[in-house]
């Protein structure tokens, strides 16, 4: 159902709604510029590298979460008229991606942490069960609340906007969702830190421990900035369900607008940005290890040939 209204009450809603808007393409154009800039690393450490499931799952959450900017644009735009079942398929596409993009990371942390303990099957599993229950029920309550979506066309003085509705009880299922992330983003966090000061703390005995240390401090300061970044989400996220609430009981309708376009940002930076960097980081540093490793094998060659060859003229 499409709304017409050119009540000129409704002017700061309209600027609130343009003002999101400019936040969601600034998001999109930020993402695409990374990505261009990265490029030619992805080229060189992912495409050019033998094909894993680290490879499908940076492929996964860097191209899902494009797209998902791509649609929140489309959707966003007041110069693009959607009619209101489009708009609540692009809500719901978006919706679903975020939901495939966060447990693609899960995988990814799973994955870090168990190489950092030695392949440790204790963690692989106490992970793992921790990691599937988590999921289950973000699955379950992401169907529950794309069910009871609804969306209306509105036309606000020639500008078109789009209204989503949430289910009476959407909001609460989101606050759970986002606070069992951050539990689980806590947990592994605090588990890749003691590992890493159990580890520089042994590696103090010896003297050939320097390239253990840098792997970990590698490791480690990509998974602080990830986590960084997941706690300003889970904030601008908290904020903007209870503006939502307070839109919903009349108050503060701008601030629903403002927050959703920070969230915005927070969010596709957290999927597009860091989350390619937990895979990109190690690759990078491995690559750099080996090519060092060549070098030094190289010159300990050159030199052990012209030691040989200085002997031998003595000896002549």
């Amino acid at each position: 159902m499409t709304i017409v209204l050119n009540d000129p009450t409704l002017w700061p809603l309209i600027n609130g709604y343009r003002y999101s808007s400019y936040l969601v393409v600034a998001t999109f154009v930020g993402v695409t510029y990374d990505w261009a800039l990265s490029f030619g690393q992805e080229v060189e450490l992912i495409w050019g590298q033998h094909w894993s499931l680290m490879t499908l799952m940076y492929l996964g959450v860097r191209y899902l979460g494009i797209l998902c900017t791509g649609v929140a644009m489309l959707n966003c735009l007041p110069t693009i008229s959607l009619t209101d079942t489009v708009s609540v398929i692009s809500y719901i596409v978006q919706y679903c991606v975020g939901g495939l993009v966060f447990p693609i990371l899960g995988v990814i942390m799973i994955t870090r942490l168990y190489a950092m303990y030695q392949r440790s099957r204790k963690i692989l599993i106490f992970l793992s069960v921790i990691f599937l229950a988590d999921n289950i029920f973000n699955g379950v309550a992401v169907v529950m609340i794309t069910l009871y979506l609804s969306g209306e066309e509105l036309i606000l003085s020639g500008i078109h906007q789009c209204s989503i509705d949430f289910g009476e009880d959407d909001l609460h299922l989101d606050l759970i969702i986002w606070i069992l992330g951050t539990v689980w983003e806590v947990l592994t966090l605090c588990l890749a830190i003691w590992i890493a000061v159990k580890h520089f703390s042994e590696l103090r005995q010896y003297s050939t421990g320097s390239v253990t240390v840098d792997c970990f401090t590698v490791l480690v300061k990509a998974h602080v900035v990830y986590f960084v970044s997941f706690v300003a989400t889970s904030c601008f996220q908290l904020v903007f369900d209870f503006s939502v609430v307070l839109f919903k009981a009349g108050q503060n309708p701008l601030g629903v607008q403002n927050y959703s376009g920070f969230l915005q940002i927070f969010l596709v930076g957290q999927m597009c940005v860091l989350g390619p960097r937990l895979i990109l980081s190690v690759r990078k540093y491995h690559t750099e290890l080996m090519a060092n490793s060549d070098a030094a094998t190289g010159m300990s060659s050159i030199a052990f040939q012209e030691r040989v060859h200085i002997s031998t003229g003595n000896s002549v």
